[in-house]
């Protein structure tokens, strides 16, 4: 056996992918550490223990993320090469997807906003500092609660009445293209009596509005209607709620693909076979 290791290093996890030659998903593992080294090698070698690999059965390791930039030579002296991460984010969202060409948000620490099409460029168009950073930091102080998987689970228990200004709330007749239950401020109905869950819901619903918004900005910029989520942001319970909204409110076509989380790790080690 051969395997291409796609190993995305993010802020806080990374995630890692096997590739057989003809680029199907063999398996797939995400671990959280603080500092990436030690993230990338914690990941690969939990990943060949658990798969019953050995160093042998590795023909290339594809290294990309923000993380990526910490190694700067070959790992257990295996092939070792980079791929940016906008391009393995563009060319993994489309794979997964299976689409032609799309706007991509891939939903991490913080949001990048792409445009993919098949055979061009990847191109960045903006990024956002809100994110799963964001999720963490203010859950940390709203709720004593910064785990992503912690945090999951307390807002599916939350009731967003306690916590944000609906337009039902303000407006009498508001237009038709509006749902009166459509947030117009986020935290601003806040009651004094909001429980944590309440809270975490809250936090959920803003970063995930926040991101929704730009999505729409970047599908104007770029004529698109279409637009391809991944990241690890996409489990949440919220997020097909809130982009079903987006999705009727201005026309754009929202895609979650399964293995979302993986779709960078994907992308590097696709970006490898084309290139070979």
């Amino acid at each position: 056996m051969s395997i291409i290791l796609g190993i995305d290093i993010g802020g806080t996890t990374t995630k890692i992918v096997g590739l057989d030659r003809s680029g199907e998903v063999c398996s797939m593992l995400r671990v959280r550490a603080e500092d990436p080294v030690t993230s990338l090698y914690g990941a690969l070698g939990s990943y060949l223990a658990g798969n019953h690999l050995s160093l042998p059965d590795v023909g290339r390791i594809v290294l990309t993320g923000v993380g990526a930039s910490y190694v700067e030579s070959n790992i257990y002296d295996l092939p070792t090469c980079k791929v940016d991460e906008f391009t393995a984010s563009g060319v993994g969202a489309l794979a997964l997807s299976g689409q032609e060409r799309a706007v991509v948000a891939t939903m991490g620490t913080g949001t990048a906003f792409l445009w993919a099409e098949q055979g061009k460029a990847v191109r960045h168009l903006c990024g956002s500092g809100i994110g799963g950073g964001t999720l963490g930091g203010l859950c940390r102080k709203l709720v004593d609660m910064e785990r992503f998987g912690q945090i999951k689970k307390l807002a599916e228990q939350g009731d967003l009445r306690h916590v944000d200004l609906t337009i039902g709330d303000i407006a009498r007749n508001p237009a038709e293209t509006l749902d009166p239950s459509l947030t117009a401020a986020n935290f601003g109905n806040l009651a004094e009596d909001a429980s944590a869950a309440d809270l975490a819901a809250g936090a959920v619903n803003l970063v995930l509005q926040a991101i929704g918004t730009m999505t729409v900005l970047a599908c104007q910029s770029c004529q698109a209607e279409t637009v391809v989520l991944t990241g690890a942001m996409t489990t949440l319970s919220q997020v097909q709620e809130n982009f079903e909204n987006f999705e009727r409110l201005y026309g754009i076509h929202y895609i979650i693909p399964e293995r979302a989380t993986f779709a960078t790790a994907i992308g590097a080690g696709l970006c490898s076979l084309q290139e070979k």
